[in-house]
Parts: structure tokens; sequence; C-alpha cells
């Protein structure tokens, strides 16, 4: 009998993102999945009000943070790894392909990447099909690239959590544009993704809500997605799905926070050091990334 994971979801309607708490009901141990720090672009501030919510939440249920967990470097929205870190605990992990993400993107913001390899900022690093536990419960990640070279899906119990690779059926699947992104490798993904069991509760990062819905979704299943992608249901070829992808990206703009979120996400969520003169600065890379 497949495990069944507690899943409580958190909205952040500034990004269009969603967090999770994954606990197991018997010991109270959990992991948290793609959090968001707020941040005011007009400002360059950042706010706790989401996080605040999850812990909160792990404090009343009186749960105790095994994992902090990133499904990939987000471009949309910031990530709250090291302020829930240090209020409650727990290990930030993502991928070990985040040293592809670190070296490309350290060239475009003319960053040491010295500083990646010398002392990695996540506490841990998976590899591949790595398994590991959350309390009890039995959990493994899928390499699922394609959006980004370091994305991994968290397979808990009877659920999965996919990131960007997947959105609603009626939305379809995450763009492929970003440095080193590709709509092959996101196909093999899915792909991946289908093997499991029809049944298995699917849970995306981001929910943008189609003119033909009315409510924000942010949970869907295998079976539903191999059934009704609109861009990768079962019978879609290859070279069908490259050849949309490919197009549909070359018409949309960047990430309006995709500035800040690579630089401090590909960092485990860690704000850049405060300078002599105790601010701290991001890096803006003129003219670098592409507008339609």
């Amino acid at each position: 009998m497949q495990q069944q994971p507690f899943v409580q979801s958190f909205f952040d309607a500034v990004t269009n993102s969603y967090s999770y708490v994954v606990s197991d009901p018997s010991t109270k141990k959990c992991a948290i999945i793609d959090s968001v720090l707020d941040y005011d672009a007009a400002s360059a501030s950042t706010a706790t009000e989401q996080a605040d919510q999850i812990i909160a939440y792990v404090q009343q249920q009186q749960l105790q943070v095994q994992w902090i967990l990133e499904t990939h470097v987000h471009a949309d929205h910031l990530s709250a790894a090291q302020f829930l870190k240090q209020q409650l605990g727990g290990r930030v992990a993502t991928s070990d392909k985040i040293t592809l993400v670190q070296q490309t993107f350290s060239s475009i913001y003319h960053l040491d990447l010295s500083y990646f390899s010398s002392q990695q900022s996540f506490d841990y690093l998976f590899k591949d099909g790595e398994h590991f536990k959350i309390g009890e419960l039995d959990a493994y990640n899928i390499a699922t690239p394609g959006h980004t070279p370091a994305c991994l899906s968290y397979v808990i119990g009877d659920a999965v959590f996919v990131g960007d690779t997947l959105f609603m059926p009626d939305y379809g699947t995450a763009r492929c544009d970003f440095p080193k992104g590709s709509a092959a490798q996101l196909f093999d993904s899915v792909q991946k993704l289908y093997q499991l069991a029809d049944n298995t509760r699917v849970f995306l990062c981001h929910d943008y809500l189609p003119k033909t819905r009315q409510q924000y979704q942010c949970e869907t299943s295998i079976a539903q997605q191999k059934a009704e992608n609109i861009h990768l249901h079962i019978g879609v070829a290859k070279d069908e799905f490259i050849a949309l992808r490919e197009q549909r990206d070359a018409g949309l703009n960047m990430p309006k926070l995709i500035i800040p979120a690579i630089q401090i996400n590909m960092d485990a969520g860690k704000l850049p050091k405060a300078e002599s003169n105790g601010i701290r600065y991001l890096k803006v890379p003129l003219n670098y990334f592409k507008t339609t």
C-alpha cells in the first residue's frame, strides 16, 4: 500500500507560486518544498509574509522540519530557504546538477565561481534517483531537466512534486528557453513522470489560471496529465512537442524577477553579503536577457 503524506499548500498570488509542507502523520517530521521570499522590485526590498505562514503552520502542527527542498533554481520568485532554516532548522537541498546552473550564471553575472566550488551553499545535493526519508515516509527524486538542467521532481509516498516541469493540464508545460534549457530534455523528463502510477498525486509549483478556469489549482494526477495535458498528453510525438515548445518560448518575455531571483536562488536563498557601507547589492546584467 502506498504511503500517503499529508500535504499543505501555500499560494503566493504575487508570483503565482505554490509552496508545500509535506509531513509524515506518524512521526510529525516534514519537508518544505519551493518556499517563497516576498520581494518588492520597485524598492528592492524583501519581506517574510509568505514564509511566516509556513512557520506558523509548522509550529501549530508541532512538526519537525527535516528538509527544505528546492525543485530547481527558480527564475520567478526568491527562495525563503535560509530564513526558514534559521527559524525551523532542516537541511536545504537540491540537485547536484546545481553546479551547472552556478557555472552558467556566474559567467552571466560576472561572479567568482570559486565561491561556489569552495563552499557549496546548499546543505545537501541529491544525486539523480537518490532515495531519502521524511520521518517514515519513503522519498526519492527523479531528474527532470528541460526547464533548467538541474530540475528535480520529488516522489514522496503517493505524491510527486514536479516544480515547473508540468502545469495544470489546461496550461501545459514549462518554458525551456533559459540558458541550458531544452525542450527535448523536457519531453524525456515528462515521459519519466508518466511512468509513475496513474493515481499518483501531482503537485505543481505554479498556476496561472487560464481563462477557461475560475479557481487556482495546484493538484492533479498522472492519469489526468497523460490524458489531458494540452502540450504533452500521451500520443504527442517528441518532434511535435519540441516545435510547439520552441515556438511558444520565442514569444515569451523574461520573468519579472529573474534578475534578483537567479543570483539569490543559485546561492541556496542566501542574500548578498553587505558591503562596507552596510548595504547589500544585486547585480544587473544590462541588455543580456531577451525581450519580445
